[in-house]
């Protein structure tokens, strides 16, 4: 058997391109004063020799990994596994390295092991999901010098910055486009009482139906799936007077849809709906689904940055900020006028 080859270091790289082992770590750390010429030769020598930069020896040397941790959890709904997504995406797109930590429940003692076992990764920085309290309160038990970013729908505190999307703004969008249509009202089908998304879903749609002296119809909060649509979908659709439906997100807006049809209700004809995700498979409901877009690469990008500025302010740390990512109205064919009396 052939003995295995020796994998290449700077100091092969350096003579191949016939520079110096300073020009090559130049290069490496994309150092302004190259000549392009150079910088192409390195490149040439690094990719025929298959360099592969020694991570370990750099982390020693500068005491950074460039690696970032990411805390997640186990969940199939669209809105945290897109979140984590767009974060992986916009590290590695800012040349990070990503390590990952999933928690099976949203509690601060699973929290506090993800970090932990994140630390023993060296990470420079840590981005969580957290769509409940428990996951910030989690961070709070980071220690000093170690940034953290929450991102989701948790809610603000004085020691974690945040980024969330504006779901209150989102809801009033959906709730004052069904208004605008001219249904007199808009009924809600609710996400879980105890997610702060749902909460400020309820709070955006109420607020828009305060502001229209539009009657406030009953909100009973149920789960995130298309079962719990369905069944709710079924009441309304029991109610002439149901013109206009708000889901908490595209799942719900699914079951709802379902039920409708069932009950023999015509979307938009008799019954408007419209979602909140703008999950992939929405434009090809039937009907295609008016929903709330989250531009969950955005989020991704803005708390990246967030916590760069914190990573880069370790000695004089900014305090925390809050920044809310802006939502959009996606009008497709389930919303319209509401039928003529």
């Amino acid at each position: 058997m052939p003995s295995k080859k020796p994998a290449a270091v700077m100091r092969d790289v350096a003579k191949l391109a016939g520079v110096s082992h300073q020009t090559v770590s130049r290069v490496l750390n994309e150092h302004p004063h190259v000549r392009q010429e150079t910088r192409e030769r390195v490149l040439e020598a690094m990719e025929s020799l298959d360099y592969r930069r020694n991570l370990a020896a750099r982390t020693l040397v500068t005491r950074q990994s460039h690696t970032l941790g990411i805390i997640g959890f186990e969940t199939t709904l669209f809105g945290p596994a897109s979140m984590l997504y767009g974060i992986e995406d916009a590290a590695r797109t800012a040349g990070y390295l990503v390590s990952i930590a999933t928690v099976r429940n949203l509690e601060r003692r699973p929290v506090v092991e993800a970090v932990d076992r994140l630390r023993q990764h060296a990470v420079d920085g840590i981005i969580a999901i957290a769509p409940k309290p428990a996951v910030t309160n989690g961070l709070l038990q980071a220690p000093a010098g170690l940034s953290c970013v929450a991102v989701g729908g948790a809610g603000v505190t004085d020691a974690v910055p945040t980024v969330r999307i504006d779901n209150a703004g989102g809801a009033r969008l959906a709730t004052q486009h069904l208004l605008a249509l001219g249904h007199r009202t808009v009924h809600h089908v609710a996400g879980p009482a105890d997610w702060p998304e749902a909460q400020e879903r309820v709070a955006g749609w109420r607020l828009a139906l305060q502001l229209a002296g539009a009657v406030e119809p009953p909100v009973t909060p149920q789960s995130w799936n298309a079962e719990a649509g369905y069944e709710q979908g079924r009441r309304l659709a029991q109610e002439p007077a149901v013109t206009a439906i708000f889901c908490a997100n595209d799942r719900i807006a699914l079951g709802v849809l379902r039920a409708l049809h069932e009950a023999g209700r015509k979307v938009p004809e008799e019954v408007s709906v419209v979602g909140f995700d703008d999950m992939p498979d929405s434009g090809y409901f039937l009907p295609p689904l008016t929903t709330v877009h989250q531009d969950f690469a955005e989020l991704g990008r803005r708390s990246l940055a967030l916590l760069l500025e914190h990573m880069a302010s370790a000695d004089d740390v900014p305090p925390p900020a809050h920044i809310l990512v802006s939502p959009e109205l996606v009008i497709r064919a389930s919303s319209g006028p509401p039928p003529a009396r």
